[in-house]
């Protein structure tokens, strides 16, 4: 093999590298979860019938947003992050990319995503997504080390992406003049407590070390953790409930039970998480809501077109 093939394949991997340290650098799980959640709002704002190019246009630039907003995340934590084996291998952290590169990727997706919302979805979607990044971005990490209180911050934030695309499709800039809105915007809030209480008790020790006030370092015997999970479990029944009975369609009865057999089942699991604080339960916890949300999306998408 020549030298200058040698080369070209090295500098193909390097270029493969770099791409895959933006991607991560974008977490692109939790972008993947925010585009889900601005698609199913834009087809329960339409009852099932949204513009599709608008939809497309507003997951694609919800996505710059949502990367954004993470990369800035990361630029502020890196520090913290060095410190927890679950995020060393991070990009900044291991070194594979520097501050300032991070700082102008960051920008770039957010100037180019809020500006591509407005454009080609309209301005109001565009202030939605502004609002979560900003929250995300600057209210809620800056939190972190601060206050056990940030979790709420961050559950706002994840929850905002429900009217982008709500207004993407010509929904109200008004979030109580739509119940359905209010009611997803609830959802998505509520769900937030029990799956990030089950993570913050498995990675309590790494949290603790880097200096983070998770609600299980405050409270080392994650009692209080475990009871935010059961109330917001409880609260999500009647709110996912009366989510189908504002939603139109002929499939009320099949939604209503098996939105009770989903959020029973989350239920319980939270209950075992406060009977007892094990890694075991935790993790059934956060398996629990990994399986509720999409579950109940699905659900809210199916009632709303049937």
């Amino acid at each position: 093999m020549s030298s200058s093939t040698v080369a070209v394949r090295r500098r193909s991997e390097s270029w493969s590298s770099r791409c895959a340290d933006y991607i991560q650098l974008s977490k692109p799980r939790i972008a993947f979860l925010v585009v889900v959640v601005v698609a199913t709002a834009a087809l329960i704002a339409r009852w099932g019938q949204p513009d599709g190019w608008q939809v497309l246009h507003a997951v694609f630039g919800t996505l710059l947003v949502a990367a954004s907003a993470s990369a800035l995340n990361q630029w502020c934590e890196w520090r913290r992050d060095a410190m927890m084996p679950r995020t060393s291998n991070r990009p900044i952290p291991a070194g594979r990319l520097s501050l300032p590169e991070v700082a102008a990727f960051a920008a770039v997706c957010a100037v180019v995503g809020l500006g591509y919302l407005g454009l080609a979805v309209n301005w109001t979607a565009a202030a939605w997504g502004l609002a979560s990044w900003f929250m995300y971005a600057w209210i809620y990490t800056p939190l972190k080390p601060l206050t056990a209180a940030n979790t709420i911050v961050g559950a706002v934030a994840g929850a905002l992406p429900v009217f982008i695309g709500w207004s993407a499709v010509g929904g109200t800039w008004n979030v109580f003049a739509d119940p359905r809105g209010l009611a997803l915007f609830l959802i998505l809030f509520l769900w937030q407590f029990p799956h990030f209480m089950a993570i913050a008790w498995m990675y309590r020790h790494q949290y603790a070390r880097a200096g983070l006030q998770m609600l299980t370092v405050v409270d080392p015997s994650g009692r209080q953790a475990a009871l935010q999970a059961v109330t917001t479990c409880l609260a999500l029944l009647p709110v996912s409930l009366l989510t189908a009975l504002l939603t139109a369609g002929r499939g009320h009865g099949w939604y209503l039970g098996l939105t009770l057999l989903l959020g029973l089942a989350q239920l319980a699991c939270a209950v075992l998480f406060l009977r007892q604080r094990s890694e075991q339960n935790a993790r059934r916890l956060l398996r629990a809501t990994l399986l509720y949300l999409p579950a109940l999306l699905l659900c809210l998408i199916a009632a709303a077109v049937s």
